[in-house]
This record gives C-alpha cells, sequence and structure tokens, in this order.
C-alpha cells in the first residue's frame, strides 16, 4: 500500500509538470505580427474609344468561272467529213463564222441542180397557162359575152401553175440551204472544249461536232446568305424595273504565289433562292477574260477556275470596325463606365471575318475595353492603360475591305 501511494505521487507530479510545461510553451510563445493586406492590383488594360462613321465593307463570296454561252454544236445535215479546220482542236479559240468541218457536198449539188430544173419546168408551164389565158378571154370576148366561166378562162390552170412554181423555187432554196450546211460554222467567238467528231466519219442530222462555249463574256455565280445579300444594291428583281445598281466585284485567285485579280460586275441575281443552301446567287460577268493585258502578266481567267470573289457593299452610316478578339459569346464586348468598371453591351454585328467585326451599335465617345479578359466579372474595376485606340473603320471607305464575311 505504501508503494502504490508512492508511485501516484509520482504520476500525479509529471502530469502536473506536463500540463505546467504545455500552458507556459503557450502563453510564452511570441505572438504572430499583424500584416496588413493590400487590394490587389488592378488589371490593366486597352481601352478604344468609339468614334463611328461611314463605311463601304466589302463583302467576300466564291465561285466557279463559267461561260456565259455553252452549247452543242450540230450538224443539220448529213454526211461524210471530208475536212476540218486547223483550229477544230481542244482548247482552240475560233472566231465567228469561222468554219471548223466541210462535210461531203456532192449529193446536195446534185440536189441544187434538180431543184433547178424542176423551177425551169415550172416557170414554163406557168408561161403556158398565161398564154391560154389570154387566148381564152379574146376568144371569150369574140363571143360578144361579158360573163366568162372561170374554168373557160383557165384561172385555176393558171393558179396551179404559179403554186407548182413557187413550190418549185421552195425545194431549190431548201436545197441551196442544205448545201450551205455542208460547211459547218460557228455561231459566235469563242473556244473549243470538246472535239466529237473527226475526219472520214459519217454524220446524220442531229449529230454533235463540237462542244463550244463563247469568250467575249464569263460569269461567276456567287451564293450570298441573307446578312451579305442586304449589305449590297443587288440589281433589283422586279419584272417591270430598269435597274442602275450595278455592284462592282473584284475577281482574285492566287497562281504560283502571286495574287491576281480581275475587275466585273454584279449584273443579276438568279431566279430563285437555293432551297438546300437557302443562298442567293448573284451573278457576276467579267468582259474579255481571254484578251492579252500588255501591262500586265496576268494569265486568262480560264473556265473552270475557282476564284474569290469581293463585291462593293453598300455605304452603312454610324458604324465602326472592332477586333474580334474582344467579342464575348459572339455578340457582347466590355464598356467602361465612368469608374472604370466593366460591364457587358450587346452589339449588332453587321458583317463579321476572322480578325474583325462591323458594328453600329455604340455611341461616339463609348469606351470599350480593348484588351480580352479571361473572366471578367460585370462591376469588377480596371486599370485604364495610358495608350488608347479609336475604332473606325479602313481607311478607304470608297474600296472594299480586303476582309471575309463569312457569318
Amino acid at each position: 500500500m505504501p508503494l502504490f501511494n508512492r508511485q501516484g505521487k509520482i504520476t500525479i507530479a509529471v502530469l502536473v509538470a506536463g500540463i505546467l510545461f504545455i500552458v507556459g510553451v503557450a502563453t510564452l510563445k511570441p505572438k504572430p505580427e499583424r500584416v496588413k493586406r493590400l487590394p490587389p492590383p488592378l488589371l490593366v488594360v486597352e481601352v478604344i474609344d468609339a468614334k463611328p462613321q461611314t463605311l463601304r465593307p466589302g463583302i467576300v463570296s466564291q465561285g466557279t468561272v463559267a461561260p456565259r454561252r455553252e452549247i452543242n454544236l450540230v450538224s443539220q445535215v448529213s454526211g461524210k467529213v471530208m475536212a476540218v479546220a486547223e483550229a477544230y482542236a481542244d482548247g482552240s479559240f475560233f472566231r465567228q463564222g469561222d468554219q471548223l468541218i466541210q462535210l461531203e457536198s456532192s449529193d446536195y449539188k446534185f440536189a441544187v441542180i434538180r431543184a433547178q430544173a424542176q423551177v425551169a419546168k415550172a416557170e414554163e408551164l406557168v408561161a403556158m397557162e398565161q398564154g391560154r389565158s389570154r387566148q381564152a378571154k379574146r376568144e371569150w370576148r369574140d363571143l360578144g359575152d361579158n360573163s366568162a366561166n372561170a374554168l373557160f378562162l383557165r384561172e385555176p390552170q393558171l393558179a396551179s401553175a404559179k403554186a407548182a412554181l413557187e413550190s418549185a423555187r421552195a425545194d431549190l432554196a431548201k436545197a441551196k440551204l442544205d448545201l450551205q450546211r455542208t460547211s459547218i460554222t460557228t455561231p459566235f467567238q469563242g473556244r473549243i472544249r470538246q472535239t466529237l467528231v473527226n475526219l472520214g466519219q459519217y454524220i446524220t442530222p442531229g449529230t454533235p461536232i463540237a462542244k463550244i462555249y463563247s469568250t467575249d463574256v464569263v460569269e461567276v455565280r456567287l451564293p450570298l446568305s441573307d446578312r451579305q445579300a442586304a449589305l449590297i444594291d443587288l440589281p433589283v428583281n422586279f419584272e417591270d424595273a430598269q435597274t442602275a445598281s450595278y455592284p462592282e466585284v473584284v475577281l482574285q485567285r492566287s497562281v504560283g504565289g502571286k495574287t491576281y485579280k480581275w475587275q466585273g460586275k454584279i449584273v443579276r441575281t438568279e431566279a430563285s433562292i437555293d432551297i438546300q443552301s437557302r443562298m442567293t446567287y448573284a451573278v457576276a460577268e467579267v468582259q474579255n477574260p481571254f484578251k492579252t493585258d500588255p501591262n500586265s502578266d496576268r494569265p486568262p481567267l480560264s473556265i473552270g477556275l475557282f476564284v474569290e470573289a469581293e463585291i462593293a457593299g453598300r455605304e452603312m452610316a454610324n458604324a465602326m470596325e472592332l477586333p474580334k478578339r474582344i467579342i464575348y459569346r459572339g455578340n457582347e464586348v466590355l464598356v467602361l463606365n465612368d469608374n472604370n468598371e466593366v460591364s457587358f453591351a450587346k452589339l449588332s454585328v453587321v458583317q463579321s471575318d476572322t480578325d474583325s467585326v462591323v458594328t453600329d451599335s455604340f455611341a461616339p465617345g463609348t469606351r470599350i475595353v480593348g484588351t480580352r479578359i479571361a473572366l471578367p466579372v460585370p462591376g469588377m474595376r480596371v486599370d485604364v492603360s495610358a495608350t488608347s485606340t479609336t475604332a473606325t473603320g479602313p481607311a478607304d471607305n470608297s474600296a472594299p475591305t480586303n476582309s471575309a464575311d463569312r457569318l
């Protein structure tokens, strides 16, 4: 029992000493110094001062060059191909009225001679009937009767002879026309896309000779969305309208790392909107695309060439151009109030491309945040950069911009 009391006292003493040590450490440790927390620095942003003005944006589309006229040149008579022109080859150029093919014409010359003989025979018959008619009139007049029978006076016979003469003359004209058609000529100035017959081949009426197209004018079908079409003064589509609006269009194509351009005009729109894509197709025309330019090494605007087109749009008032990188959610930007606090403002996108947008939504003097903020929060304050820019538009407002409207 005394041993237990002794061990208990030692245990209690150790516990008390430990508690006192812990309390002493807790009360005697140095207190941490209070550090005054500074507010985080403000984000420095660039400011764009809105200054709307009158702009004339360029609307960009693309299409394939096609001829305005393209036909299958066919034969109207039958015969053997006796000769072909030197220009009768794929890709060759020709002028209006050039002879491409000569068919065998002997049978048609014989037909002309026979038709001429029939005309001479019919003329003889008419002359004979005219003489008989005059003789019958004299005989009837000698009888002292003023009223004569038409058959006695040979009027029906004379009319029949004259009709036979007209028929013979028509056959002669037809024979001469068929003879003329053995020489197959071109109806317009153009180029041969593909030849379909060759020397020595026998052809019949309706046989295709060649596929040809005109080279005086080429066309390009340009698809336009509703937004793009609204920005262009397209030719009026009313039946009785006489429009004078033919927007300028610049076609361009890069060949061998060099860009070439051709000037044209929008002359019409197609008869209907495409039911699949809901696009309006405007037709651009370029005059004399195959003529050489002595002041340029530009190649011809060949058929089938894929080109980009930049169409002059109508003038827009109170518009300005903004960089696309500062656009949020497709149609919002950040603007600043007098306290340099940001807030979202919706804008109406009139035109857009990969680098910029054109809008008419802001009044002059509006301060637009020109720096992209990762996680913008309405009401957050920013530090305005000492430098700022002005949102206006392209320097040359009379010509289309080089941006593509891809919305």
